[in-house]
């Protein structure tokens, strides 16, 4: 496991039931920086969020993915402009159109489940 990554988790939520907030919890028990990306909290689990990812001014590894395809596709640009190494969509986050953007970009796209990623040493 390579601990030590900056992650962006794109829908956070601070709500303990949701995929979203698992992940920042075990993302930061593997070691990781987090940056929770939410329109509705200003922090969650103790991590300060920011409203999209245009607000992130520091270097970002990964961008885990929790929200809908629409939702995403809305964040391109941002997203693009952020140049994270790769961007994991969670199942049910798929957005084939996006993937290819980002490939295109030379950004790194996986369909896969943080958690699993996480829980496996495959993160």
């Amino acid at each position: 496991m390579s601990g030590g990554e900056t992650v962006a988790i794109l829908g956070a939520s601070a709500d303990p039931e949701r995929y979203a907030f698992k992940a920042q919890q075990l993302l930061k028990e593997h070691g990781h920086r987090v940056v929770p990306v939410s329109a509705r909290e200003q922090a969650i689990d103790g991590d300060a969020a920011v409203p999209e990812l245009g607000a992130i001014t520091a270097a970002v590894d990964t961008v885990t993915v929790y929200v809908r395809p629409a939702v995403s596709s809305a964040q391109r640009e941002q997203l693009l402009a952020l140049r994270p190494k790769r961007v994991i969509f969670n199942p049910g986050t798929e957005n084939p159109e996006l993937e290819v953007a980002l490939r295109s970009a030379g950004i790194a796209t996986q369909d896969a489940c943080t958690l699993v990623l996480l829980r496996t040493g495959k993160f």
